[in-house]
C-alpha cells in the first residue's frame, strides 16, 4: 500500500522507522532481531537505506523484500541517482514491484567514498527530481517519498531556492516529504509554515535522530548542516565528560522522546525515527512517549 494512503488513516501508528543494511551479511541475523524487536512499535512503514554509490543496493532490495514477506511491515526502499541509469532503475523498480514493495524514497544521494563532487549518470539522473519524474512516468503505481531540509540542503544557494526544489519534487509526483534530522522542534514548525506559504500541501514528516554518541552526532551535523542547540550541546558535553557514551545516550534519548511527544501532541502527521539499528535505545525512547 502507498504510504500516502496509510497517512490518511487516523487509526494507524504515527511512528515510522529507518534502518540501514549491515554491509557484513554475518550481521544480518542480529539486524533482523532488531527489526523484530522494533516491529512491536507497530510502525506505519519502515524505510531501508543503501550506502554511498549504491554499495548496498542489492542488500536493500533483499531486506525490503524480507520486511514485507516475513515481518508484515510496509517497507520503503531508498533509491538514489548515484550510478543510476534508466536500465538499472527499471530493474530495481521491477524487482520491488514483484516483491509487492509499493514505496521508494527518491534521493540524489551522496558522492561515492573518496569523491567530493556529485557526478550525474550518463542518463542524466542528477537530482532527486529526475528520479521522481522517471518513476511517475514509468511506475505510476509506486509511492514516492522525498527529502526535505528544514535548515536547508548544505549545497543549496538559499532557503527559498531549496524550498523551490522541494515543491518541484512534490509536484512531479512525490507523495510526502521526510525531513533531515533536527534537534529544535521550532525549526520543523517554521519549515512547515514556509512550505504551506509556498503552496505545498502534502505531508511533511519530521525526522528524528537519537543521539547515542557525541562524536558521531558532531560528525553527522557537520556534514548535513543541522544545528545542535547551544544548551543541548552543553548538556551532551557535560554528560560525555561525566560518563562517556552511556551518559550521552541518556541525555540524547530523553531529548528525542521530548521532541517526538511535542511533535505528536501538536499535530505532526507522523514521526520518522532514524533507528541507527539500535532497538534498545529506540524502545526506551518510545516508552517515554504517550501515543
Amino acid at each position: 500500500m502507498k504510504i500516502k494512503d496509510l497517512l490518511e488513516r487516523p487509526e494507524r501508528s504515527k511512528i515510522s522507522l529507518e534502518f540501514f543494511p549491515p554491509k557484513d551479511r554475518a550481521l544480518w541475523p542480529k539486524f533482523f532481531d532488531t527489526v523484530q524487536r522494533l516491529r512491536g512499535l507497530d510502525p506505519l512503514f519502515a524505510s531501508v537505506t543503501y550506502g554511498a554509490g549504491g554499495s548496498t543496493q542489492a542488500a536493500t532490495l533483499e531486506i525490503v523484500t524480507t520486511l514485507k514477506r516475513d515481518f508484515a511491515l510496509e517497507p520503503m526502499a531508498h533509491l538514489t541517482c548515484v550510478g543510476a541509469s534508466a536500465q538499472i532503475l527499471r530493474s530495481f523498480l521491477d524487482d520491488l514491484d514483484r516483491a509487492e514493495v509499493a514505496n521508494v524514497m527518491a534521493l540524489r544521494g551522496d558522492p561515492p567514498q573518496g569523491e567530493t563532487a556529485f557526478t550525474p549518470s550518463d542518463d542524466g539522473f542528477q537530482h532527486a527530481s529526475d528520479l521522481v519524474r522517471f518513476i511517475a512516468a514509468e511506475y505510476p503505481d509506486m509511492g514516492v517519498g522525498v527529502a526535505g531540509y528544514p535548515e536547508g540542503h548544505p549545497e543549496a544557494v538559499g532557503l527559498k531556492e531549496d524550498l523551490d526544489f522541494l515543491k518541484m519534487k512534490l509536484e512531479l509526483g512525490g507523495d510526502f516529504a521526510v525531513t533531515q534530522l533536527f534537534f529544535d522542534n521550532d525549526i520543523y514548525w517554521k519549515f512547515v509554515q514556509r512550505t504551506r506559504e509556498a503552496g505545498i500541501t502534502k505531508p511533511i514528516l519530521p525526522g528524528i535522530m537519537p543521539i547515542f554518541s557525541l562524536k558521531f552526532i558532531q560528525r553527522i551535523t557537520s556534514m548535513c548542516g543541522a544545528t545542535l542547540p547551544a544548551a543541548f550541546l552543553r548538556d551532551l558535553e557535560q554528560a560525555d565528560a561525566r560518563g562517556g557514551d552511556a551518559a550521552v545516550q541518556e541525555v540524547g534519548m530523553a531529548h528525542a522522546a521530548a521532541q517526538i511527544q511535542d511533535l505528536l501532541d501538536n499535530g505532526a502527521p507522523g514521526v520518522h525515527l532514524y533507528t541507527m539499528n539500535r532497538s534498545d535505545g529506540c524502545l526506551r525512547i518510545m516508552e517515554q512517549v504517550r501515543r
